[in-house]
């Protein structure tokens, strides 16, 4: 049977085959048997169609087997004979046979070569970041978009090293990324247990830096030695800013009377809330720069991070403002008030997200024995360094040793937005001496405004979500709306806590230098540079 008669004619009915067939690229790991048989190269033949059967006698590497209606198991298995078809065409086609291939019910891309494929996205009859959706194969869509980005490239061998393979694709599409080529492995420790508010968690973090999981896991070990941490959500609330213009700044300042008033904040809010089932606005806050309005809404949003739902809802709200004010001008949906993804002394002043506080109380003992340091030494050394050092170099949310090192690497690990840690670690670190004879250690992390959320986003992904199942946080929780997010909150801040004692220890006592030497150095780099000195 010549095959590219077959495909002259998309048209034409393809039952032809009753035979077991080898096509080039194939793989069918069973025999199957089709109630209405369709040849596909380059398809898995288990996915055909919906009466697809797997038969259970193994077929050759490269082979499938199609019947008709009427054949049984034993006829394929017995009386079947190879028939070797014609590879798929090494060059492109003419472009309108491929289009037509691609259109036809009884062919499709499986039809078409990847060379074919790709003359289709040059010729911008498929849209090259839609390749995954067209092709209704997303691996195959990928490792199309890595060949024609590779040949662009000043070295095509670079994406060797990056791999593809072995990926759900389908959990990125639509929500994750654009024009993938693969992904990135990072590795991925584990800190703790850390023992919060009478529960021992374990805290899964993805880094590069090298002493940042094993500094981490000394402060678990430390707070958890001397009766953990205690914590707690003071705020919650995520917002969006849009920015209005008026005719005149009088005109702007009426309106921003009016929106500070109880009952026209009762109708911006119903007209929020019927946006989501989560959702629930809880505030307004109006600014005015001359004929500008800015008015931050915020809103609870369950257990998810929220900018989608406040998006939707500050949406519906500002059009129904503007039929009450028709002379309004709607210039942004985010006037840079929200504030989001930048450092702000709003969101450090009122918050955003989750308002979280950790505290704990360690003895003089553990601190010598764990720590290697005093408490009267931290304290000083807080004091100097966090506090005196951050005003003077003018530090935004920044009264820390080291908030967002923590904040980044639970992040990533947990399918948070990793743009998010500008405002997410905002944190103030303060610690006191305690204790009858002053050798005890009161330390405490203030973070005004995490930005997290245990549903949507990078969450869906099943090693980030493995991650947040790690700590009991995973998707919604159903018998108290956004209590997962709250706790994942708590559960950052106090590991945030941990880093901050650790690291601060071996300041006071003078380690840092020798510790970053044993565990963030490479020995793989600098062996391969040392071969290289002397080869030069």
């Amino acid at each position: 049977i010549d095959q590219k008669d077959t495909l002259e004619d998309p048209h034409a009915s393809i039952e032809l085959f009753q035979e077991p067939v080898t096509v080039k690229g194939v793989l069918s790991p069973q025999v199957v048997e089709t109630a209405t048989s369709t040849l596909v190269p380059g398809c898995d033949a288990t996915t055909q169609t919906e009466e697809t059967t797997q038969v259970g006698t193994p077929a050759r590497e490269g082979m499938f087997y199609l019947s008709s209606s009427s054949s049984s198991t034993e006829d394929i298995s017995h009386e079947s004979e190879v028939v070797e078809s014609e590879e798929l065409p090494t060059a492109p086609r003419p472009f309108s046979t491929c289009v037509e291939i691609f259109n036809s019910d009884k062919a499709g891309p499986c039809f078409l070569s990847d060379p074919e494929i790709e003359f289709l996205v040059e010729e911008k009859y498929i849209q090259a970041y839609k390749l995954e959706e067209a092709l209704g194969d997303p691996m195959r869509g990928v490792k199309i978009r890595r060949g024609m980005i590779g040949r662009k490239l000043p070295d095509e061998e670079v994406l060797h090293d990056l791999p593809y393979q072995d990926y759900n694709y389908k959990m990125v599409m639509g929500a994750c990324c654009e024009n993938v080529l693969g992904y990135i492995p990072v590795p991925i420790g584990v800190s703790g247990p850390l023992l919060m508010d009478g529960i021992s968690y374990y805290i899964p973090m993805s880094t590069t830096e090298g002493c940042l999981v094993a500094s981490t896991n000394r402060g678990c070990r430390a707070l958890t030695s001397a009766g953990g941490v205690k914590s707690c959500v003071t705020n919650d609330g995520m917002s969006r800013g849009p920015v209005v213009r008026f005719p005149s700044a009088v005109r702007a300042a009426e309106v921003k009377n009016w929106l500070e008033e109880e009952e026209p904040f009762a109708k911006v809010k119903e007209w929020f809330d019927s946006t989501s089932r989560y959702a629930r606005l809880t505030s307004l806050k109006v600014a005015l720069a001359g004929r500008l309005l800015y008015i931050r809404f915020k809103a609870v949003t369950g257990d998810a991070m929220g900018m989608n739902m406040l998006g939707k809802g500050t949406e519906k709200s500002l059009v129904q403002l503007n039929k009450e004010f028709p002379d309004m001008e709607i210039l942004s949906l985010s006037g840079n008030y929200c504030v989001d993804k930048k450092p702000s002394a709003l969101n450090w002043l009122e918050g955003r997200g989750k308002s979280v506080v950790a505290e704990a109380s360690i003895p003089g003992k553990i601190i010598s024995q764990v720590l290697k340091t005093s408490a009267k030494a931290l304290v000083e050394l807080n004091l100097s360094k966090n506090l005196v050092g951050s005003a003077m170099s003018g530090s935004l949310g920044g009264y820390n040793a080291h908030s967002a090192n923590v904040v980044a690497a639970i992040f990533i690990a947990c399918g948070q937005d990793p743009a998010q840690v500008v405002a997410s670690s905002n944190c103030i670190t303060l610690m006191e001496t305690c204790g009858p004879t002053g050798d005890d250690l009161y330390i405490s992390c203030t973070m005004p405004s995490l930005e997290v959320g245990t549903v949507g986003g990078g969450t869906i992904l099943p090693a980030q979500s493995a991650c947040l199942k790690m700590m009991g946080v995973e998707g919604p929780d159903f018998e108290n709306s956004g209590g997962h997010a709250r706790l994942f909150a708590r559960l950052i801040c106090s590991t945030v806590l941990a880093g901050e004692l650790s690291l601060m220890s071996a300041l006071a006592a003078g380690h840092l230098v020798k510790s970053h030497l044993r565990h963030n150095r490479s020995s793989v780099s600098l062996s391969l540079r040392t071969v290289s000195e002397q080869n030069n």
